[in-house]
């Protein structure tokens, strides 16, 4: 292996290290049972500290080491306060130097007098929560080393149990405080991944409810703005080719050029103010904007075209605001097409109020054509495709946009049509089943 191998994989040990560090050290900050645990250990070692301390000079009384026993316990004191109590995180180096210092006091408190062997336990938390894996376990050997010598020296002989449990012990803590860490830092990268996941699947949602709402904004402006256009587009012209020849009929294409330019406002100032149909926002529901629609279809033909318009059957309660708009959507495009493709006379809409489901039929006496085919079946977050233009001259975009925006209420639109046999379109919405009343039992 090359120099700059290993280079490389001694720089990924020490980021995975750090990496490692930086969660077990996130996992500690932020789970309370692991602060409790670290604030217990710090008060066992103060605790564990001065009854070692009052032992040696209740035993020891004016002794020549008792000055320096009493000044390491001090210096111990405070080089652990200073540090691991504090939960201070320097750098690696420092982290070391600072935990040597504090472990060769300890030492040399042990040499001076055994019975400061007990402080050993909250010393072998702070090496293995400070310390990676190899050097903790290395420390902790250390430490039962000098437990054992100690207790051997206060035993003032051998003694089998004081050589195996000291490591029997210090294995066993060592093992379930590196297996609840492991686990600690497990828990915690699941959440992250949780939290991660969490995340992105709101970002998926929305992304998805912003191409939902374009569809059904580019279907809103076809349905009522680029209808309108078309009609104003198709009235001047008219009017344009017979303005010489017969000025009133051209005069009369004009104002019913401006009454749609006017409906089209409305419709634009509706947008701007909740999305919502300029006939559906006048009060009513739909059954009078169907009316209105006929009405207002009829007067702009001026006796060219006739509209009719029929309710059956009694709704047992209101349809919802999505049902009502979208089936005035499909009659408003239906009856477009009718007027600028069919060559029609007369046309009825037919609004059926079922059980379960209302259903809205827009019939003509035009021209017919060949249906497209149907859409094929879809999820609601797929837009529809573009149907083929049929040889009638029926545009491609109104009838897919017909079927979404039914598709997305669990509709569906039929259509019946044959050359020469006039138009059906029938439009079909399921209903949610209504809540039962109080009295009625469940």
């Amino acid at each position: 292996m090359d120099v700059s191998a290993q280079v490389e994989q001694q720089r990924f040990r020490q980021s995975a290290g750090s990496k490692r560090y930086e969660v077990e050290h996130r996992t500690e900050a932020t789970d309370p049972d692991a602060r409790w645990l670290a604030l217990l250990m710090h008060a066992a070692f103060f605790l564990l500290l001065g009854a070692s301390l009052a032992r040696f000079l209740l035993r020891h009384p004016g002794e020549d080491r008792t000055p320096w026993i009493i000044a390491l316990s001090v210096a111990l004191a405070a080089l652990y306060l200073l540090g691991p109590a504090l939960g201070s995180r320097p750098t690696h180096p420092r982290r070391l130097a600072r935990l040597g210092v504090l472990v060769a006091v300890w030492m040399v408190l042990v040499v001076l007098a055994p019975s400061f062997a007990w402080c050993a336990v909250p010393l072998f938390y702070t090496g293995l929560r400070l310390l990676p894996p190899r050097a903790a376990f290395a420390l902790v050997a250390l430490l039962t080393v000098f437990v054992v010598a100690a207790q051997l020296r206060l035993a003032h002989g051998f003694d089998p149990n004081l050589v195996l449990a000291p490591p029997a012990v210090a294995a066993t803590a060592t093992a379930v405080f590196v297996h609840m860490q492991r686990q600690g830092v497990r828990q915690r990268e699941l959440i992250d991944d949780l939290l991660r996941t969490r995340r992105e699947l709101a970002a998926t949602e929305r992304r998805e409810g912003t191409l939902a709402e374009r569809q059904r904004l580019s279907m809103e402006i076809h349905d009522t703005l680029a209808q309108g256009l078309s009609s104003q587009q198709m009235l001047l012209q008219a009017a344009d080719r017979t303005w010489d020849a017969d000025p009133a009929t051209a005069r009369r294409h004009v104002r019913t050029a401006t009454g749609i330019a006017e409906r089209n406002l409305a419709e634009a100032r509706r947008f701007v103010h909740d999305l919502a149909p300029a006939d559906l926002a006048a009060g009513g529901g739909l059954e009078a904007a169907l009316r209105a629609l006929a009405t207002r279809e009829t007067a702009q033909a001026q006796g060219l075209f006739t509209v009719r318009c029929h309710v059956e059957g009694t709704a047992h309660a209101a349809l919802p605001d999505r049902v009502q708009s979208a089936l005035l959507r499909v009659a408003q495009g239906a009856l477009a097409n009718v007027r600028e493709h069919a060559d029609a006379t007369e046309a009825a809409m037919t609004l059926t109020h079922l059980d379960d489901r209302a259903v809205l039929d827009i019939a003509d006496n035009g021209r017919g054509f060949t249906p497209p085919a149907p859409a094929v079946t879809r999820t609601s977050h797929t837009p529809a495709p573009t149907a083929p233009r049929p040889a009638s001259g029926v545009r491609g975009h109104g009838l897919p946009a017909m079927r979404a925006r039914l598709h997305q209420l669990g509709g569906t639109l039929t259509i019946e049509s044959a050359p020469g046999e006039g138009t059906v379109v029938s439009a079909e919405v399921p209903l949610p089943a209504p809540s039962p009343s109080p009295e009625e039992p469940s």
